[in-house]
């Protein structure tokens, strides 16, 4: 398959496997090692299987797991037997989680035993899945309704699937919207590869081959490496990079633990001599610093050559503190959307770097007014940035939205997902925020509207806002200004637990604050600046 007839990743990874020494490592997580060998055999017998159970061209597998082996098993799998991968943020409680299964039309589920309750209280209200995958890491099914992955991908010869794949084929990526309910982001396979680079890497003046058998003589030159994906593979900074790491032949590490942990990320860039992370921002590079810094000499990342971070601004001061301990490390900010990859990018080495919140301009990037101007550099008019070429279809089963952030413009369909920005007048892109008034915690999206309304339901909330105020752990922390009725007191810690009994985890404010007033406007409109500027004031945040 070449450029002409676009690409896939089912061929990608069916080609790759057969030129990758069947023993290098493929995927790793803690102390187990599953070899590129290990991974034909076991995506294809899983492919094959879901095939043979029923399973066609461009139905919807549902990925309810955590970072690990089977998250990129079953990827691979899906993208050998043309079925459509649907990410599902494992943070959801049950009508979150419903609305996500339902939404995609789902007709497989794979999911990890944590979650084994979740699912089977769920599953009445899902009948049109038909399969039901477990993850049981070597124990037995919790669910007698379901299989065990273990099993399925042990179950066969191994043997490559025959048959014909499509540039077409699709991938869902699922992204919060602005009244809080998640939309799927239809991307072709095709365009998924040339947005991230068609193949190309710049540090070995590769440029994009023509054809399945160029990449693959690249992929033979030029060893990758191992990635670590810090952040969920069920968001589009971990999955899509993950993705192009076994699309070049590397191996994707997975750390073990809940929640991040920077001394286990350190240990294991040391003792697998990892090349590449993909991280969020501060919320992850901060306790990355802090970890060294507080134990100087314990690790040895000098295999690290880069790290990449998208979705959350990434500070110059924690930057320069990483070079300090690994001065090769180029470190990257990626300005992009669920909806688009490729707005932009801003690297960073010990020899110098781009002034914060500032991008180079990606190719087929231009930035509009909302009234579809075209902003000029050095205007100081602020617009939304636009991206051509390579972008999604739209949003699955909402031509309304898609419409909306995928305008044609001149007779050139855009991808416009809401991020402000101006032009300098050397052409670069400076960021002025991801949304008007979406929070961004620890690489979270939280819409606040989603989170007002249930505060509302809470008994003596007359009226609510919440805002995202600094802060070092998190980026931002998400906090609620609630109006009590009268003077009725409210605990805050009860508050809390309604919100958390209601949406995920990230969602509930982590401070309720009580004001008199919201002060609305005579229309309706909320003063966020001001509530915000209420809250940091209350909290003693500068």
């Amino acid at each position: 398959m070449g450029s002409e007839a676009g690409w896939n990743y089912g061929d990608i990874l069916d080609a790759v496997g057969r030129v990758v020494p069947s023993s290098k490592p493929c995927l790793i997580h803690g102390e187990r090692v599953i070899s590129w060998g290990d991974f034909n055999r076991r995506t294809n017998n899983l492919a094959r299987w879901l095939v043979n159970r029923g399973a066609q061209a461009g139905d919807k597998v549902a990925f309810y797991m955590r970072n690990g082996p089977a998250y990129s098993q079953t990827l691979g799998a899906c993208f050998k037997a043309r079925l459509v991968h649907v990410n599902v943020n494992y943070r959801y409680v049950d009508e979150e989680l419903w609305y996500i299964l339902d939404n995609s039309d789902s007709k497989v589920l794979v999911y990890d035993a944590e979650f084994a309750d979740q699912v089977a209280a769920l599953r009445q209200r899902l009948p049109d899945v038909a399969l039901w995958i477990e993850v049981a890491d070597g124990q037995a099914v919790r669910a007698d309704f379901a299989e065990s992955l273990e099993d399925l991908m042990a179950l066969g010869d191994g043997e490559p699937l025959t048959l014909e794949r499509s540039c077409d084929d699709l991938l869902l990526l699922y992204t919060g919207g602005t009244t809080g309910m998640p939309k799927g982001v239809m991307w072709a396979q095709n365009n998924i590869w040339h947005a991230g680079g068609a193949g190309a890497n710049p540090a070995n003046d590769m440029v994009p081959p023509e054809n399945l058998a160029a990449h693959c003589a690249n992929v033979e030159k030029f060893q990758a490496g191992a990635l670590i994906p810090c952040c969920p593979l069920m968001h589009g900074t971990g999955l899509l990079t993950s993705m192009a790491a076994l699309a070049n032949g590397g191996a994707v590490v997975t750390l073990t633990g809940h929640s991040f942990d920077p001394a286990e990320l350190w240990q294991t860039v040391q003792s697998r001599q990892v090349a590449s992370l993909a991280i969020v921002g501060d919320a992850f590079g901060k306790p990355m610093l802090r970890e060294l810094d507080e134990h100087p000499g314990r690790y040895d990342i000098a295999s690290l050559q880069s790290i990449i971070s998208s979705g959350v601004m990434w500070s110059p001061e924690v930057k320069q503190g990483l070079l300090k301990h690994n001065a090769g490390m180029v470190l990257t900010d990626s300005f992009g959307a669920s909806e688009a990859i490729g707005f932009g990018r801003s690297d960073t080495t010990a020899d110098g770097t781009t002034e914060v919140a500032r991008f180079a301009i990606g190719e087929n990037c231009k930035v509009f007014t909302a009234d579809h101007r075209e902003v000029e550099p050095g205007s100081d008019v602020v617009g939304f940035v636009a991206r051509s070429g390579p972008i999604p279809r739209g949003y699955y089963k909402d031509p309304e939205k898609t419409a909306k952030t995928f305008p044609v413009i001149d007779g050139v369909r855009y991808s416009m997902p809401g991020d402000y920005c101006k032009v300098a007048d050397d052409g670069t892109l400076i960021l002025l925020g991801r949304g008007s008034v979406c929070i961004n915690t620890a690489g979270e999206k939280v819409y606040p509207e989603e989170v007002e309304e249930v505060l509302k339901t809470y008994p003596g909330v007359v009226d609510a806002l919440v805002v995202g105020v600094p802060d070092e752990k998190w980026g931002q922390m998400v906090v609620a200004v609630v109006q009590g009725e009268g003077n009725r007191a409210l605990d805050e810690a009860e508050v809390r637990s309604h919100v958390r009994s209601h949406l995920a985890g990230y969602k509930t404010p982590k401070r309720v604050l009580i004001k008199g007033d919201l002060n609305r406007a005579s229309n309706g409109k909320a003063d966020y600046k001001g509530i915000a500027e209420y809250a940091r004031a209350q909290l003693g945040i500068s």
